[in-house]
């Protein structure tokens, strides 16, 4: 039997991840370093179980068949019970007759699961370290628009060296930012309260504001 290790069955503490934050011109004005939970394990068992509960809570469940009970017709018998060689039939609603009902067909159901609250938790923390781990969270000293403006936002992407899909993280809603937002492919805006697993994981970039990592804290703490 092999020795087990001094110190062996510690749990290793993972240093904090420090990033610039950075005005529009995409230049450092400060450091920040990110809460807890952009520096806790990654566990994709859990960010995996997480997508497939919002994926499956997302499925309309509207799919439908008639039954031989809800098909009009079929209340006499077609012919008589004995003396015809033919089968005993008892309605022409049967499910073995053309027109007929259907057997274990679908009916309308939800198929909406969720995982325990620590688990949500520890995946939303995973999901965040993983692009906090990455490189993919960049910090915005100050976003907000005077009028809703596509090629506005357009143009501070291109300044902040932003590219592919974006997930803009907002502390309060902003109309004009969200406005600006809504016809570039691939970008989505959200609050804090709406970050969750699977737009983590489908966009490339996280764009934040101080503001939002500071209730992003505050969310999973509480």
């Amino acid at each position: 039997m092999a020795a087990i290790k001094k110190g062996a069955g510690k749990r290793r503490e993972i240093e904090p991840v420090e990033v610039s934050v950075v005005d529009s011109d995409n230049k450092e004005v400060s450091r920040l370093s990110l809460p807890r939970a952009f520096s806790s394990r990654v566990n994709d068992y859990l960010m995996f179980d997480q997508v497939l509960a919002q994926r499956a809570s997302g499925r309309a469940g509207t799919a439908a068949t008639k039954t031989r009970g809800k098909i009009r017709g079929g209340g006499a018998k077609p012919w008589k019970q004995k003396g015809t060689g033919r089968a005993r039939a008892g309605s022409i609603r049967s499910p073995i007759w053309r027109g007929g009902g259907t057997t274990f067909g679908p009916q309308p159901r939800s198929f909406g699961y969720r995982l325990p609250r620590k688990a949500r938790r520890a995946a939303l923390a995973s999901a965040l370290s993983q692009k906090a781990r990455d490189g993919q969270v960049k910090v915005v000293d100050n976003f907000s628009f005077e009028a809703p403006r596509t090629r506005q936002m357009k143009e501070l992407l291109d300044s902040l060296s932003v590219s592919g899909t974006v997930l803009v993280v907002l502390a309060e809603m902003d109309a004009n930012v969200a406005l600006s937002a809504r016809n570039l492919p691939g970008v989505s805006v959200v609050l804090v309260d709406g970050v969750n697993v699977y737009d983590l994981l489908k966009h490339e970039t996280l764009l934040l504001v101080p503001a939002a990592v500071e209730a992003i804290e505050r969310r999973l703490a509480a």
